[in-house]
């Protein structure tokens, strides 16, 4: 007999099979035991009262991998409306140690450290799984929009030659003896990348080695990329932006089946000036705080019903040099961010696409110009009006979810005290 998964004993009612899985929970009364089998789709109950089975049930431990051969009968009360009578099981994989904490409770009850101490365990909680299918479903909304918009998906490199986008630290490695950096980002090759394609998106980590120690913050998080040609401005880069996180949601409720807020046919934008008017911040504030977020995102429901809200117009000299400066005022940039209930989860806007102007821009940085002339080389080929974003995955799931650590829903996160396991 072919194994069978959880969610399609319903369609096998009076029949015997076969299902594989772990120990979710044993409850052993009287005259009767029940042992609830975990596998990908769900739980399945088996009832067991012949003396020999139950006798051997009790001397399995939870979480030991087994296989049940049963007969699929009707039951109201049980998962599904049906549960595995008369079992014959056996032991696949024997777990013979106590467990750190128990998977079968609502929720974990351990620590967060202990939690990702004991990743392989407690990733097994259907809380925490629930949390990786949501990131799953999420990237692949991303990539069911974009590719629909006429983006192709690349691949760019992570160990890099120059630490020298975006200014943020960087953690070095040696290459073959000589200085290697962890990529920042995927920014300078997808910008490359629309000379060939014209639009293009990446799904992959990203190194930051800023010395952070927030809620919020990851040594390697994964970046949803995506970079787009001939644009007027930024603004073309936020709708696009706008559509592809509608069909991410769609994708999330879809699969997954967890509530998702509506996205607005347009989100409701705020000029950087205005924004920190709103949030009660001086008006020679240089960058949005997570307070200012926070307050940001209040006045965006209270105003507008909106879980989302653009700022846009970010100061230039809080922007990477590939920014484009606001044509009107060269102090501002063509830049945003999205805010979602309150937290930053996306920075994009408008690329300088010029040659003259990246050498420009670099020259006033006060940047030397070798480390980058494989980058300036496809300027000086020409390169169209673009823009591109970054969306966070993990900031992105965490707030879908009202989870306030992303650690809590990154498989094996990598902060600045965890590099293990």
């Amino acid at each position: 007999m072919q194994r069978i998964l959880s969610t399609q004993l319903t369609a096998h009612r009076g029949e015997t099979v076969t299902i594989a899985g772990w120990v979710h929970r044993r409850r052993l009364l009287k005259s009767v035991a029940f042992l609830i089998v975990r596998d990908a789709a769900g739980l399945s109950q088996v009832v067991v009262t012949e003396p020999g089975t139950r006798e051997q049930l009790e001397a399995i431990g939870e979480e030991s991998v087994i296989e049940v051969v049963a007969t699929v009968t009707h039951n109201e009360q049980a998962p599904g409306g049906v549960e595995l009578t008369a079992p014959v099981i056996r032991v696949l994989s024997a777990v013979d140690v106590p467990l750190p904490f128990e998977l079968h409770r609502p929720a974990l009850t351990a620590s967060l450290p202990a939690e990702l101490d004991h990743a392989a365990l407690a990733l097994r909680h259907p809380a925490r799984r629930a949390s990786l299918r949501v990131s799953a479903a999420a990237t692949a909304g991303f990539r069911t929009a974009l590719s629909a918009e006429g983006f192709t998906e690349i691949q760019t490199p992570k160990i890099v030659g120059s630490s020298t986008e975006s200014g943020a630290n960087v953690f070095p490695i040696d290459y073959f003896g000589r200085p290697a950096y962890l990529a920042q980002s995927p920014q300078l090759y997808k910008q490359l990348m629309v000379g060939v394609f014209e639009r293009v998106f990446e799904v992959g980590p990203v190194f930051r080695a800023e010395p952070s120690d927030t809620a919020r913050h990851l040594a390697q998080y994964t970046s949803l990329d995506a970079e787009m040609g001939f644009v007027r401005d930024h603004r073309d880069v936020m709708a696009a932006l706008t559509r592809t996180l509608s069909v991410m949601m769609a994708t999330v409720a879809e699969r997954v089946g967890v509530t998702t807020p509506k996205v607005p046919d347009e989100i409701p934008s705020v000029p950087f000036a205005e924004a920190l008017r709103i949030a009660g911040a001086p008006a020679d504030e240089g960058d949005m705080t997570p307070a200012y977020e926070r307050a940001l995102g209040e006045w965006a429901r209270r105003e507008h019903d909106s879980e989302f809200v653009y700022v846009t117009g970010y100061p230039m000299r809080k922007r990477p040099f590939y920014t484009h400066p606001d044509p009107a005022d060269h102090a501002y940039s063509n830049g945003f961010d999205l805010l979602f209930r309150g937290l930053e989860i996306v920075t994009g806007g408008q690329r300088l696409h010029r040659h003259d102007d990246y050498v420009a821009a670099l020259t006033a940085a006060g940047e030397p110009l070798e480390p980058y002339r494989g980058y300036l080389d496809g300027f000086r080929y020409g390169m169209p009006p673009h823009g591109g974003w970054a969306i966070g995955l993990e900031r992105f799931v965490a707030r879908l979810l009202g989870i306030a650590n992303v650690r809590e829903v990154t498989a094996f996160p990598r902060d600045l005290h965890r590099i293990t396991p």
